[in-house]
This record gives structure tokens, sequence and C-alpha cells, in this order.
């Protein structure tokens, strides 16, 4: 099917460290029966056309007339059973944004957390500059992942339409990311480097960018060592680069799943690492000591995607400072993402 080829292509031209790491971002394609969309923690860049989870557009149309709990977890449980009613290959959990995709009237969706967007949707004066620059777009205050957020925009694709006679061709969402949508890859293509190019030239009109600076060095196998110690099988496995500004709380869904909210920073000591679980309710996934930054994981995958998520939130963070500087996520967002079985199915996924 030549449709579904274009969107293995899109997925691949978009899957790369520019536009989404680990196993974000998802893209799909549509007919008027069928949903093809990317599984939930799965990468872009490794999407072929048999790993599409398909969908019944008319059963994941029913959804959104189903009355739902008001208990946050009890209303996405619901909607994930639901959803899996829906599916109608063995190629996974569909991704948590599938029935966004589906509301989304073209054939193509491209749905990323590139850097440079992300610089400007996780800073204080993100709305200001999004209507400055992209007039055209939907921006969308920050709202709960999944069902929550289909649903909003459900309405708010509709005032546009209304509005506008269309719907809205690139949507913008406050800590999170960027959704695309176009009848053909080269209108993907060309609305994504609308967005790209205007941010590229914003950054480098301020001398700002996403470049770190990080000295590698060499490794301290007695501070690895004593990591492993106080925080177990937590920190089976250790990645480390060169120091680097880690970013000191939650600015994406993303980056909760894959590095935590807060790094950990102080004394390697039995006693600051016990009050670090109690406090958080979990073992950190960074750790700051010396002049290197560990990403800790029960998996050498997790270490290498907590230490790879740290250094995109320390870029952000750097790229913010040219929009009023970095808008962190409320703890009750903060706290939905944590305890959310979704994303800790995605987690196990890519681990």
């Amino acid at each position: 099917m030549y449709d579904l080829k274009t969107i293995v292509e899109l997925s691949h031209e978009f899957g790369t460290p520019e536009y989404v790491k680990g196993g974000g971002g998802n893209t799909s394609y549509k007919n008027e029966d069928t949903l093809w969309v990317k599984p939930s923690g799965t990468t872009l860049a490794g999407l072929q056309e048999d790993t599409f989870v398909t969908l019944n557009r008319t059963k994941v149309n029913e959804l959104y007339e189903v009355k739902t709990p008001e208990e946050p977890h009890a209303r996405e449980e619901l909607v994930k059973n639901f959803m899996g009613e829906a599916v109608l290959n063995d190629a996974g959990r569909p991704s948590v944004e599938a029935p966004l995709h589906n509301i989304l009237e073209t054939k193509f969706v491209v749905h990323t957390h590139a850097l440079l967007v992300n610089g400007m949707t996780c800073a204080k004066d993100g709305e200001d500059v999004c209507k400055r620059l992209f007039p055209d777009a939907l921006w969308v205050e920050y709202v709960d992942a999944g069902y929550t957020l289909c649903m909003v925009l459900k309405d708010r694709i509709d005032a546009y339409r209304a509005e506008h006679g269309r719907i809205p061709k690139i949507i913008m969402l406050k800590n999170h990311g960027i959704f695309v949508s176009g009848d053909s890859a080269d209108e993907i293509r060309s609305l994504y480097s609308s967005v790209m190019k205007p941010l590229r030239e914003e950054y480098d009109g301020m001398g700002i960018d996403e470049n770190l600076g990080i000295s590698d060095g060499s490794r301290d196998r007695d501070t690895e060592s004593k990591i492993q110690d106080i925080f177990g099988e937590d920190a089976a496995f250790l990645q480390s680069s060169g120091h680097f500004e880690c970013v000191p709380g939650p600015i994406t869904p993303d980056h909760l799943v894959y590095a935590r909210a807060f790094p950990f920073s102080g004394e390697l000591t039995q006693e600051n690492a016990d009050a670090y679980r109690t406090k958080h309710g979990f073992a950190p996934k960074v750790v700051i000591h010396g002049n290197r930054v560990y990403g800790l994981g029960k998996t050498e995958k997790n270490a290498g995607l907590a230490l790879l998520f740290a250094q995109d939130g320390a870029q952000v963070l750097s790229l913010s400072q040219a929009f009023g500087g970095i808008k962190y996520m409320t703890d009750r967002a903060r706290e939905f993402i944590e305890n959310w079985e979704v994303e800790s199915y995605r987690e196990q996924v890519a681990s």
C-alpha cells in the first residue's frame, strides 16, 4: 500500500534525534475505515509497514461518546481497554495519542517532541512567541496526555474549524511537543520546515543554541561503585558523561518517563539516597556528582535513555532562555505522569 509506505518513510525521517529521542513521538496514516498508528513505547525510526497497530475507526469513534470515570487513572484504564477492543492486529498496544490522531482529518499525522519546538513550548513566553511566529497554529496549554488531551483538542479543533473553515495543520502543545497533519509527505515536510526554520533563526539571532559543550573526561570507577551500592538494582547499569546543567524540574512527559523530574545531586550516602526515595517514591534516574552526570537504569538501555533525556532536558533549558526561560509542569501534572500505568508500560517496552 503506497500510503503506508509513505508513513513509514515519514516515521524514519522524523524519527531522528532532531525530532524525537527514545520512544517519543508517534505517527499515523488513516483511510475512511482504518487507522494505522505507532505502537506505544517503540521508536519512529524502527517502524515498518507490519509494525503499525491497526484500529477500527468506527470503534474508535465510539470512544468520544463514552461516559468515563472522574478519577483520572480509572478513566485512563477504561480508555486503554476500550482502545484495545478497536485493535485489528497483533502489533502491540496503540500509542496513547491514537484517539487524537483519529480526529485529525488528514491522511498523515506526525507528532514529535522536536528540540527546537520544545525550547518554545517549555518556555514562559512560549504562547506569545508561537502566536507571533506561527499565527495559523493552534496553541494548547498543558493538558494531561491521553484521553483528556484528546477530548480537549477535539473541542479546540471544532472551534478552529468553525473559525477558519479547516482543521489546524500545526498544533503546539505546551510542555509536550507538536502535531503536524497533512495529506501528502511533501505537505508534512513543508509544514515542519515552516516551523523549524523560523525557530532556528530566533535562536541564532539571540546567540543561543543547544550545544552543551560537554567535555567527556574519564570515568570515575569509585563513584560508579558508590552509586550502585546506595541505589542497588535501580543502578544496576550506569552511563555517564562530562558535566552539564541538568534541568531541576519537570518539563515534558517524556523527560519524566525516561529521566525523572529531579536529579540527585547530594552527597553519595545511603542516608541521602533513602531520603530521596522517601520524598519522591522512587530512586533517581540521574545523578550529578563531581564533574560527571550519570544515567541509572535496571537495564543498560534504560541507563542510556536516562542520560540521553537528561542531556535533552539541558538543551531545552538552554533554548528556553530565548523565550523567557523554562516553565515547569505543575506538581499535579507531574504526579499524573509518574503514576500513570500507560507510561510505565512505555518505559518497559523501551527497556
